[in-house]
């Protein structure tokens, strides 16, 4: 191993254990997916259930079990905890930057650790891999399979070929057909583009597309076989129907991804886009020509270009929509970025000064929510006065010195290392400034120990006019099943109640002729919890 080697094997152990790992058990489980899906995989575990998913003791068939089997895992080496539960997508992240790095320094040598702290580095990948969910996990593994089939594509090495049909299986048990779709429209779009559909026919491998079964189809056939109801509530209900239809109430306009997208490139949108639109441009002038002439570098950048419209335009068509959707368009980003690093270095293209200087702009100013997002999360707005002005003092030394040095005539070879910093600071003040508003606002966990310390052994907990996160959270923290009143699921046992202060008048008529306690009222959830005394008989 050289000593350039190991340097850069430091360095991105280093970036991928601050920005993936540090801190993850700092806030609980937030929103409603992050501890549904932590308690689907203790089930599992506890009943030693590989095939079907449950919560509360019922089949769960919203997703495949990919993300389960390792949140198991993980559970099983470090104890179930929030912790573990985040494990795994900070695990597929790593396995993701370390991807990058391999197909750049073997296919595109000399921007591998550009390539791979660029993408390590946006918000997108940075967010997601703190989450207890199935979105990284399928953006990792997508992600690496589509550069799978490059490689295959460059070097004409069977393997990378296999290994596609591989993470594309995967990918099915990830979250579903949408793996496979994706990568198809994306190769037949490369193809047209090229217009060469024979890259289509060489891709459609028939040793590879049996492996893609055989990795793929065991784990559906034998769910479907024990639970008849799984294609119509997986398939039909939870893929069709949620791409068709506002069944699962995220609507969103068209142009929702748009800014979803920037935010997730950030802070290297602005080098991403410039880059995207030069592959479109040197494409539109070749396509007249009576065969495209692209070389392999610029083949892969159209590749990348198109790997990265596809998943936006494609969700943009969509019903329903989350921001985690997206993510498998990431990683292009990156890909198309340091290929267009790799020739700026070698033809020693300067920075223009009004490039230089937004692009400092659109990485600086992170550190200012950053920095108040106590604020955010407490009050739902930024605050005036003192936190302001620092923050904004901040934000504007780290954009001046980032425009400083990037005007500079070293100003190319200082943008990784100068981006880097806002990114790092930025996520250390979430976890310095921000983590106990989070907590205690967000997350179920405060409440879970609130209410352990006022009973005597472990009560059933009943919720009345919570959010669908806070009983979830419950769930997972006191792993339990949650009963919610205003669905008729009143214990008749003696049990703790979690309500909202305005829901005074439901809550007694549903204890009517039972003895009800207030014991607390929990201001950051703006919930109140009350002792409920047994039925009488």
């Amino acid at each position: 191993m050289t000593t350039r080697t190991r340097t850069d094997i430091l360095l991105l152990a280093g970036f991928c254990a601050f920005l993936f790992f540090y801190g993850a058990g700092q806030f609980g489980l937030i929103g409603a997916d992050e501890p549904r899906y932590a308690q689907v995989a203790r089930e599992m575990l506890e009943r030693r259930d590989f095939i079907t998913p449950t919560l509360a003791g019922h089949p769960w068939l919203e997703k495949p079990p990919l993300y389960y089997w390792q949140a198991m895992l993980a559970y099983s080496v470090l104890g179930i905890s929030g912790v573990a539960a985040r494990i795994p997508s900070a695990l597929d992240a790593t396995f993701l930057i370390v991807a990058m790095y391999l197909f750049f320094r073997r296919f595109r040598p000399g921007v591998e650790v550009d390539a791979a702290l660029i993408a390590a580095s946006s918000a997108g990948i940075v967010g997601y891999s703190r989450a207890a969910s199935t979105d990284m996990v399928l953006a990792s593994i997508f992600s690496i399979g589509m550069l799978a089939w490059w490689a295959w594509r460059e070097s004409e090495k069977r393997v990378y070929l296999a290994l596609f049909y591989v993470l594309m299986a995967l990918g099915m048990l990830a979250k579903g057909p949408v793996a496979p779709l994706l990568a198809g429209v994306i190769i037949g779009l490369f193809a047209a583009a090229m217009r060469d559909w024979r890259i289509v026919a060489k891709t459609l491998w028939l040793p590879g597309i049996l492996v893609f079964c055989g990795v793929s189809l065991p784990w559906y056939l034998a769910v479907q076989a024990r639970n008849p109801q799984f294609f119509r509530e997986f398939i039909l209900e939870h893929n069709l129907a949620r791409f068709s239809t506002n069944l699962y109430h995220h609507p969103e306009p068209f142009w929702y991804y748009l800014p979803v997208i920037a935010l997730a490139l950030a802070p290297w949108v602005l080098f991403v886009s410039l880059a995207f639109i030069k592959v479109l441009r040197v494409w539109w002038a070749e396509r007249k020509s009576p065969d495209v002439s692209l070389d392999l570098e610029l083949q892969l950048n159209l590749f990348a270009s198109i790997w990265l419209v596809v998943p936006v335009i494609f969700f943009s068509l969509s019903r329903s929509k989350l921001p985690g959707y997206i993510l498998p368009a990431v990683p292009a980003g990156a890909v198309l970025l340091a290929d267009d690093l790799r020739r700026r270095f070698a033809q020693s293209q300067p920075l223009s000064k009004s490039i230089a200087i937004v692009h400092a702009l659109i990485a600086a100013a992170p550190v200012i929510p950053a920095m108040l997002v106590a604020y955010l999360v407490m009050q739902h707005r930024l605050p005036g006065g003192h936190p302001m002005f620092i923050a904004l003092a901040v934000g504007f030394v780290i954009w001046v010195a980032i425009a400083l040095t990037l005007v500079s005539r070293v100003g190319l070879n200082m943008l990784r290392f100068v981006t880097l910093i806002p990114v790092v600071l930025a996520v250390a003040a979430v976890l310095k400034l921000g983590t106990t508003a989070i907590d205690q606002t967000l997350s179920a966990r405060p409440l879970a120990v609130e209410l352990a310390s006022v009973e005597t052994h472990t009560l059933p907990v009943a919720v009345c006019g919570a959010s669908r996160e806070l009983e979830y959270g419950l769930a997972f923290y006191r792993n339990q099943t949650i009963s919610r009143y205003e669905l008729g699921q009143t214990p008749a046992q003696e049990h703790l109640l979690v309500a909202a202060p305005t829901w005074k008048v439901a809550i007694a008529d549903h204890t009517a002729g039972r003895r009800v306690s207030f014991l607390g009222h929990d201001a950051p959830q703006d919930v109140d919890y009350y002792w409920v005394a047994p039925a009488a008989k």
